[in-house]
């Protein structure tokens, strides 16, 4: 289901906390030149002035001559004093372009040697500012709630979710505050009103996340130990929901998965200004407006499938990050299948279609040569590698592709893994010979656009119909198998074709004469349709509105409309930039142009009336506006709160935020 724009981001959680659509400061070196195994960090940190004091042992092995160590550091953090192993003070040379802290040292460490660096750093947090992510708070001391995400680079790190390390961390705060890390391994109090919170994770993993704030008593669901909520006490009407939803998508993915790392799950608030969602060893954070929206399940179990993809098996590099940012995507559409239906199901395939359409310009195993919170690898390894999950769950089965995932998830726990090794699980789970299907969807780019040439034959004798026919695409080293489904006046036939090449024959006998063929009605495969383009135009204006680059949004659109005029979406997100622009004129028109158009999806009817009232608002029509706001409650559609919203704009007109003035 597409979403008015400003749910959007919501929905996106990934290998990384979100979607992020501006360039970070920092970039990850070709080969890694080391690989840390374990942290000793004890941190003290001081709401009331922003400030994070921090001593960190980094213990790591050389993987090959090291003679520059480059660690990534927030530019927040001042470093005070580094030592190696023996005590010694060393020189490091701080690089604000990137985030990072590098030392030039006089006699290498050798290759496969282990040694340990100490940093003793402080500095003040307060939110994106120096944030190794541009415009993004992923690190923040503060009052009700401080983040130490790992992304943030509170603490010396390198290979992004790719390098796994143990963590053994002593977290001081005020005595009014709780703190959630991965491992709890207990607490006690300090002088001067402080507690320290320890946590000990021992097996290799990305337990680098801190949440810490005036969190109420942990709560969970009645009978269910193993979950606990963390929230302010803004957010207390919300925590029974929110553990109840995780507590259900919880045990479907363990029925799925099976057991994670741990049976712990603590669901705790981010603030509103930070990220939508992120997680961590144990940890399952949401941004607290998300909790208090209730409508946060996909992004509740999304969050929760990294417990097992990311968590208990992570890409080897990042041209893998397909794999768990992918299966955490399909994991999340698994639940929707499941709670809601298989027509929820196949319109969240539809969207993910297109998302994996929107940058498919380059091959899944090359994308670690982008900037991986970029649009096109978030939404590479998201919707793409979803789809990859989606299309091999067509190709083995359910009851197959259910012990592959348990294949993989056994074979490689706390391990990294690599795209070679998928398809060897694959392979040895479902005895297919998936070399094609790698080819095409790993190692290359595009998908099929199908189409079918057939006639229609009568048999003697009163024996029915014969049609023959020809499946055509474009991908000429295409392969897969293509499911045809042959409506007739009576039974409806169903006949599974393998596809090869640009056209592939097929004969199939039916008793009733055919009304009607088409090819892979059930959307398993990723395949290019008018209806596609038009959206995959649509997902490419709302990144570039995300950036604020409203005018190239505008072409987007526009290529929507070219390929189909009658697109209510289309018309419906030129309404919206038009009106950011405060142009309410074409605002009005365009949305009048999505009322008159396909009606796809059905949620563009109900928001183009709330925006056509909060237009006559905002132009002293108040006698229109509140007709809109009735017609938009008639629709009886309450996508994203729709019809709440009617009715609180009924009583009291629009006015623009102020931040907006």
């Amino acid at each position: 289901m597409h979403l008015p724009f400003r749910y959007l981001r919501v929905l996106v959680t990934a290998l990384f906390p979100a979607c992020i659509l501006t360039a970070p400061l920092w970039a990850a070196p070709v080969r890694p030149q080391m690989h840390v195994t374990g942290y000793v960090i004890t941190a003290d940190l001081d709401p009331s002035v922003h400030q994070l004091t921090a001593k960190a042992a980094v213990t790591f092995t050389a993987l090959e001559d090291l003679t520059s160590p480059v660690f990534e550091l927030n530019n927040g953090l001042k470093i005070t004093k580094v030592t190696d192993a023996s005590g010694k003070p060393l020189e490091s040379e701080r690089l604000t372009n990137n985030s990072t802290v590098r030392f030039t040292l006089a006699t290498p460490i050798p290759k496969g040697s282990s040694t340990t660096y100490t940093f003793e750093y402080s500095g003040t947090l307060t939110g994106s500012d120096t944030s190794p992510v541009s415009g993004i708070k992923l690190a923040s001391i503060d009052d009700p709630i401080s983040i130490l995400l790992y992304p943030g680079a509170w603490f010396p790190m390198t290979g992004l979710y790719t390098d796994r390390f143990t963590a053994e961390m002593h977290i001081r705060v005020p005595s009014d505050e709780r703190v959630v890390g991965s491992g709890v391994a207990g607490q006690k109090v300090l002088s001067g009103n402080r507690t320290e919170y320890d946590f000990n994770w021992t097996k290799p993993g990305f337990p680098g996340t801190i949440i810490a704030g005036k969190f109420l008593d942990p709560a969970g669901t009645s009978g269910v130990n193993n979950i606990h909520v963390y929230v302010t006490d803004k957010r207390k009407p919300f925590a029974l929901d929110f553990a109840h939803t995780a507590d259900r998508e919880f045990e479907f993915m363990t029925s799925k998965f099976g057991q994670p790392e741990s049976p712990t799950l603590n669901l705790v608030e981010l603030p509103d200004d930070a990220v939508s969602a992120t997680w961590a060893p144990e940890i399952v954070a949401i941004g607290g407006a998300r909790i208090a929206a209730r409508n946060a399940q996909r992004l509740i179990s999304n969050t929760i499938a990294h417990q097992w993809w990311g968590s208990e098996v992570s890409p080897a590099t990042l041209n893998d990050a397909w794999i768990t940012n992918g299966m955490s995507r399909y994991a999340e559409l698994m639940y929707l299948e499941d709670s809601a239906g298989k027509t929820a199901f196949q319109s969240a395939i539809t969207d993910v279609s297109a998302g994996a359409l929107a940058y498919d310009t380059m091959p899944l195993t090359s994308l670690g040569r982008l900037d991986p919170f970029s649009p096109q690898f978030q939404s590479m390894t998201l919707e793409k590698g979803a789809m990859v999950f989606h299309m091999l769950r067509w190709e083995m089965g359910d009851d197959t592709f259910t012990q592959f995932l348990r294949g993989l998830l056994s074979q490689y726990t706390d391990k990294s893994i690599r795209s070679s090794d998928v398809q060897t699980v694959a392979e040895a789970q479902s005895h297919l010979e998936l070399t094609p299907f790698f080819s095409q969807w790993i190692d290359g780019t595009g998908a099929p656009s199908f189409g079918d040439k057939y006639t229609v034959f009568r048999l003697g004798n009163n024996k029915g119909f014969r049609t023959v026919g020809g499946i055509t695409q474009d991908l000429d080293l295409f392969r897969m198998p293509v499911e045809l489904r042959i409506e007739t006046d009576g039974k409806t036939e169903i006949k599974r074709i393998i596809v090869s090449g640009n056209e592939s024959q097929y004969s199939v006998e039916t008793f009733g004469r055919p009304r009607h063929i088409s090819i892979d009605p059930e959307n398993w495969l990723l395949k290019s349709t008018p209806d596609l383009a038009v959206r995959v135009a649509v997902l490419r204006g709302q990144e570039q509105v995300a950036q604020g680059d409203l005018a190239a949004a505008l072409i987007e659109y526009q290529k929507a409309l070219d390929a189909n005029k009658n697109s209510s979406l289309a018309s419906y997100r030129i309404g919206e930039v038009f009106f950011m622009q405060r142009n309410y004129q074409s605002a009005a028109n365009s949305f009048r142009d999505a009322l008159r158009g396909d009606d796809d999806p059905r949620w563009v009817e109900v928001w183009s009336h709330i925006e056509l009232g909060r237009i006559f608002d905002l132009t002293g029509q108040r006698d229109r506006a509140v007709n809109e706001y009735r017609l938009a409650v008639q629709t009886n559609d309450n996508t994203q709160g729709a019809i709440n919203e009617a009715r609180a704009l009924m009583q009291k007109p629009y006015k623009r935020p102020a931040e907006q003035n």
